[in-house]
């Protein structure tokens, strides 16, 4: 008796469990798509952001092959954890390129990964960086995405940017945020993947 009592429990506690599961998947399902659009969305205004003068953000064949062996180099690099996950050209109205959009990563952020967006122009100068990820400490690290910090690397034209505390930073130098000298350096060597990508690109 004691034992079909068990093997009763055992198929109750099965079909809800196959139940909660069935409920599970389908409300992955319907959340998948919009959370991937909105995702879409909120690149495509990062992007924007950094190459306003683009009407459009296109890929390849040829620049997605480039992403992987950018990041096998960038192994070998002195840049810590990064990476670029996606590269775009990025082009007028009347489809003459401007330059590049790349999406880069770093891993050594104060809380984890920042990820950014970084415009590129043909002559390899910035032309800005946007923030896709980060969660870094409020008032600290976060004063990254403030114009700031961020706004100093448009203009810089140089293969790769360090960061300095002096508060004097000259062509190819990074003002650190004062207390996120960490954070500071984890957002310039996303930069640097992303210019490690556009001055590594078999153009």
């Amino acid at each position: 008796m004691k034992n079909g009592g068990f093997m009763k429990d055992a198929l109750i506690l099965f079909v809800i469990t196959l139940i909660s599961g069935f409920l599970l998947g389908g409300a992955y399902q319907i959340t998948k798509d919009p959370i991937e659009k909105a995702t879409e969305a909120a690149n495509m205004a990062a992007y924007k952001k950094v190459f306003p003068e683009a009407a459009e953000f296109t890929s390849d064949d040829k620049m997605e092959a480039a992403v992987e062996s950018c990041n096998t180099e960038l192994l070998s690099q002195n840049f810590g954890k990064v990476g670029v996950e996606n590269a775009f050209q990025a082009v007028d109205a009347s489809g003459t390129a401007l330059g590049y959009v790349i999406t880069s990563y770093s891993g050594d952020s104060y809380s984890g990964v920042v990820k950014i967006s970084v415009g590129i122009k043909e002559d390899g100068t910035i032309n800005g960086i946007e923030f896709l990820e980060i969660s870094d400490t409020p008032g600290l690290g976060l004063k990254a995405k403030e114009p700031a910090f961020k706004d100093q690397y448009a203009g810089k034209n140089k293969e790769s940017l360090t960061v300095t505390k002096s508060g004097n930073a000259g062509d190819g130098e990074i003002n650190a945020i004062s207390g996120a000298t960490i954070t500071s350096s984890a957002v310039t060597n996303a930069v640097n993947a992303a210019l490690y990508y556009v001055h590594s690109i078999d153009r």
